[in-house]
């Protein structure tokens, strides 16, 4: 019997690309999503549900009806800036709503969950690269919720059998290899999308935040991961929780640091496009270099990205940028002076 499959926020990045990757790896994935920032023909064909995940009653009929085997749990907000200005929304779907999703689970006894962490629960890295080991310490609200559920799940481990695998990304980036999926947040905050809308036409310049760090060319370094990469992370972490596998973290990287320089000058080779600098101060909270150890993922999951260049990561990001401006263009309407009198 196919196990069926909830993935919470599968209409989303990350969680779309998932539940292709589900549904190729033979499983029946169903998406829970309120469609605020994912997109209803993300969904592929799949069943959906359209609802909050705070709403205990919506949660409990979903579960109810699906009874999935598993819940991978992608839904929650996710931009740093805007925690800080309004973290009441952040701590509301990422902390509370999350609590009421597990907390339906539970009754329904439904024990495998695996949820979407974030590397910003380490703050301010103390060494790199970052392992498992590494202090939790948070700056901003966003960190600070998904380490809170963090810690939640430990404890609904040891109080209910609830077992979970926490992966902690670091720089999620690329889109489908088969270009049928990608990108698409509104506003775009990550720094590979916005490069590539500058090449496509969409964007006049990109801005880089601080050329003093103390890096190889003064520009911040991150880890940039394959969003198909995360999804294999995803699924070796299901069929260990299937399998009877108890609670795990994992930090999910390359284990390469790219300087924001290097993504540029990258995807200036690929595009053919000379891509504008506007060069602005530093944003506070903005470490010089984030960059995962991610040896625990490679041992106990037996997971190899298979996308790790950054050529490849640009390139099949550059793809999907140029399809989704090329239906942006043909769905804008004639300007008057092209219309006939």
């Amino acid at each position: 019997m196919t196990d069926t499959i909830l993935v919470t926020g599968g209409a989303g990045y990350i969680g779309s690309q998932m539940v292709k990757a589900l549904r190729q790896a033979g499983y029946r994935p169903v998406v829970l999503d309120d469609l605020s920032s994912g997109h209803r023909n993300a969904v592929r064909g799949e069943e959906l549900h359209v609802g909050d995940v705070g709403d205990a009653a919506f949660v409990d009929r979903v579960l109810a009806e699906v009874q999935p085997a598993a819940v991978m749990h992608f839904a929650s907000f996710i931009q740093v800036g805007e925690s800080v200005a309004d973290p009441g929304k952040y701590f509301r779907n990422n902390v509370t709503a999350t609590q009421t999703l597990l907390d339906a689970m539970r009754a329904r006894g439904i024990l495998r969950f695996i949820f979407s962490s974030t590397a910003a629960i380490f703050g301010d890295p103390q060494y790199v690269p970052i392992d498992e080991a590494h202090p939790k310490s948070p700056i901003n609200p966003y960190g600070r919720s998904k380490w809170f559920v963090e810690q939640l799940l430990e404890d609904y481990d040891h109080a209910y059998g609830l077992k979970s695998v926490c992966l902690r990304y670091f720089n999620a980036a690329g889109a489908d290899p088969d270009n049928e999926i990608g990108e698409r947040h509104d506003p775009e905050t990550h720094l590979v999308p916005l490069i590539l809308q500058v090449a496509s036409g969409r964007r006049p310049h990109i801005g880089v935040y601080g050329d003093d760090y103390p890096t190889a060319d003064g520009t911040c370094v991150r880890d940039y991961v394959h969003v198909a990469d995360l999804c294999d992370a995803h699924l070796l972490a299901l069929r260990q929780l299937l399998g009877g596998a108890g609670s795990a973290r994992y930090n999910l990287g390359n284990g390469n640091g790219f300087s924001v320089r290097e993504v540029i000058d990258t995807a200036r080779r690929i595009t053919g496009h000379p891509i504008p600098v506007v060069m602005e101060p530093r944003r506070a909270g903005d470490p010089p270099s984030l960059v995962a150890d991610a040896a625990a993922a490679r041992a106990a999951l037996g997971w190899t990205p298979r996308y790790a260049d950054l050529h490849t990561i640009i390139g099949h990001a550059w793809a999907c940028e140029q399809r989704i401006a090329a239906e942006l263009d043909h769905a804008r309407p004639a300007s008057d002076t092209n219309r006939s009198s």
